[in-house]
């Protein structure tokens, strides 16, 4: 890897040079400023990984420089020098941004061991930034394939609410994609660089449950060894994700409702405030106006939480986008699983979307991983899809005729009947033929109209 490239502000002309040779000569690229103004310059024409600034100078000191450096580079990294050095100014600068600080004179091995661990920390922001940028990418709306309106006008309410703190509630099937969408909104707010957590309230036991939100207190129950920081607190600036909120406890509800509307709340056993500046998202797959009646959640919390509502639609609400899904989960599991797949034959298509899909864009999306691993071929057939999914698709084939002929109704059975019956025979025609009953000239027609005798030479048979 390349090294990274240095500004080096001092105003003694000797000690400027002389920092710029040494650190040119350990392969470092140095650029040089004699003032403060020139450092500005510089900085205003170039970007530099390291700054490397005297702290007092004619025009200015190296506190100014840092101010700059922080407020609009802020992936550069500061190294402060100074011949006057105290504790007080130590301190000073590490407070206000500053990697390390140094005193003149500057000995050679101190310094390079300084440079090399503030590249090492550089380099670490720019990975952290990256990674950033491919979690911004990944959770952004553009990675949530739909072509249907519904979708569209949700899509449409997310823009209008993810810069606000209003709490909104996710409602839905299970695998409908709530997750993703709420760290779509998340990564679409100005607090996309602060924590989002994500909670599933159904996993834990009302008593864990309480300490995993707000923390505890050491000594709190049996087992409180330490003091625990919750998710509420973990997740400040940020965003907290509660997923099946349905499930929590009348007592959980209570607490709930209480930092909903403060933004405050106590840990377990222990009688200190803790506020917080957490924006709120929940999801639930259950109808919570139906709970209320029922008695089983808080009325005074569903008018909470329920400020805006997105209700996503099952899959099967919107089956024009399984085309879509479909294709992207493809692409993508070939990418990592490293397989070479184009895509679906027709009848793979249309059983994928005669299907019920009961797990929604979750279940489509584990099938789609599924038929790239075990598909021999480019293109993906119906026997790669599950037994269920096949299962289904040909009984639907067999009911759902419309107003085809008879001729034109029975075609697909017959097709599904002669295929299976190949694949019992290993695709041997004489014994398919003897086993169906028919002659081996009537069974070579019926492939060559089906199109079986081209999947039996794809397959080499």
């Amino acid at each position: 890897m390349p090294k990274p490239n240095i500004l080096i502000v001092d105003d003694d002309r000797i000690i400027l040079n002389s920092l710029c040779e040494f650190l040119s000569i350990e392969g470092y690229r140095t650029a040089g400023a004699a003032s403060i103004s020139e450092a500005k310059q510089r900085l205003a024409e170039e970007s530099f990984a390291l700054v490397i600034t005297d702290v007092n100078m004619p025009d200015g000191d190296g506190f100014e420089i840092l101010d700059l450096i922080r407020e609009n580079h802020p992936r550069t990294v500061v190294l402060l020098i100074t011949g006057y050095g105290t504790i007080e100014s130590a301190v000073e600068a590490i407070k206000k941004g500053a990697y390390d600080y140094l005193t003149k004179p500057i000995v050679d091995d101190d310094l390079l061991l300084a440079v090399e661990r503030a590249s090492r920390q550089q380099a670490l922001m720019n990975e952290n930034q990256q990674l950033r940028q491919q979690l911004e990418s990944k959770f952004s709306l553009d990675n949530v394939i739909s072509q249907d309106h519904k979708m569209a006008r949700i899509f449409e309410l997310i823009e209008a609410v993810a810069d606000s703190k209003t709490t909104i509630l996710m409602t839905g099937p299970s695998g409908t994609g709530k997750s993703m969408l709420a760290k779509a909104i998340h990564y679409r707010s100005p607090r996309r660089e602060k924590p989002f957590i994500e909670v599933s309230c159904g996993a834990l036991p009302e008593t864990l449950l309480e300490s995993e939100l707000f923390g505890h207190a050491k000594g709190a129950f049996t087992g409180a060894i330490n003091e625990k920081d919750g998710k509420f607190l973990a997740a400040d600036g940020g965003t907290i994700f509660l997923d099946e909120i349905s499930t929590a406890s009348p007592g959980m509800q209570v607490k709930l409702l209480r930092v909903l509307q403060d933004r405050q709340f106590e840990p377990v056993g222990s009688n200190k405030t803790i506020a917080v500046d957490t924006r709120v998202i929940l999801a639930t797959n259950q109808d919570l106006f139906e709970q209320v009646k029922q008695g089983n959640f808080r009325e005074d919390l569903y008018y909470r939480v329920n400020v805006v509502s997105i209700e996503l639609p099952a899959l099967a609400e919107r089956i024009g986008d399984v085309p879509l899904l479909a294709r992207h989960f493809i692409n993508r599991f070939s990418k990592n699983q490293n397989r070479i797949k184009s895509g679906l034959t027709e009848q793979a298509l249309q059983c994928l979307q005669n299907y019920p899909w009961p797990g929604n864009v979750r279940e489509l999306e584990n099938v789609i991983e599924r038929a790239v691993l075990l598909s021999k071929e480019p293109l993906i057939d119906v026997d790669d899809l599950p037994p269920a999914v096949v299962q289904h698709c040909r009984n639907v084939t067999i009911t759902n005729y419309g107003n085809q002929t008879l001729k034109q109704a029975l075609a697909d059975p017959e097709r599904e009947i002669i295929r299976a019956a190949l694949e019992a025979n290993n695709w041997n025609r004489q014994k398919t033929a003897k086993a169906l009953d028919i002659n081996r000239t009537t069974l070579y027609k019926k492939m060559k109209r089906y199109g079986l005798e081209e999947e039996a030479q794809r397959k080499g048979i």
